[in-house]
């Protein structure tokens, strides 16, 4: 179930996944362009997840991987991580993982999410702390909205503690501190 005041959350649910049906609906228009109002019996459709976790759960559909989570999505992670284009993928790659994975029942998608997380994690650190302003622009559009929001997150605390070097208030010693102890007699 979505946060329903966090649009990242509403937005993540949205996403599409395929879908079979086990039995038929009627009175359900998924493709305009259809001429009945009616889903058969082992039709393949994709539906937004929110939808497709509510039929699951009634057991009238199976979920399946979505196309973000396939094999050639597994195999660039593998060879690097760092330069794969998860948003094309899914603007909120980890998120949408983290909601299908037990839907799927394939424990590989949470392998595969732990996995690029950590490699793209360092990756991302070590970009928001030394790379120039002109050479992250590219490295930017291939990070997740999550990924974007931690890589910000970085450059934010690296700028305070810059601030805080070149100027800012110092750590100083207590007054109470600084006065002498009278010996205890």
């Amino acid at each position: 179930m979505a946060n329903y005041y966090n649009i990242d959350d509403i937005l993540t649910e949205e996403e599409f996944v395929p879908v079979v049906f086990h039995k038929a609906a009627n009175g359900v228009l998924i493709d305009p362009s259809s001429e009945t109002n009616s889903v058969e019996q082992g039709a393949k459709v994709e539906l937004p997840l929110w939808l497709a976790q509510e039929l699951c759960l009634r057991q009238a559909v199976s979920i399946s991987a979505p196309a973000c989570f396939n094999q050639k999505t597994r195999l660039e992670i593998q060879a690097d991580a760092a330069c794969v284009d998860l948003r094309s993928r899914s603007p909120y790659f980890y998120e949408f993982g983290c909601k299908i994975a037990p839907l799927v029942g394939d424990k590989t998608v949470e392998v595969l999410l732990l996995s690029a997380f950590k490699i793209r994690y360092k990756e991302i650190l070590t970009k928001a702390y030394t790379a120039a302003h002109t050479s992250t622009l590219k490295f930017l559009t291939l990070l997740t909205k999550e990924e974007t929001n931690l890589y910000e997150a970085a450059q934010s605390s690296m700028a305070a503690f810059k601030k805080w070097r070149k100027g800012g208030p110092r750590l100083q010693r207590a007054s109470v501190l600084g006065r002498k102890r009278k010996p205890i007699e």
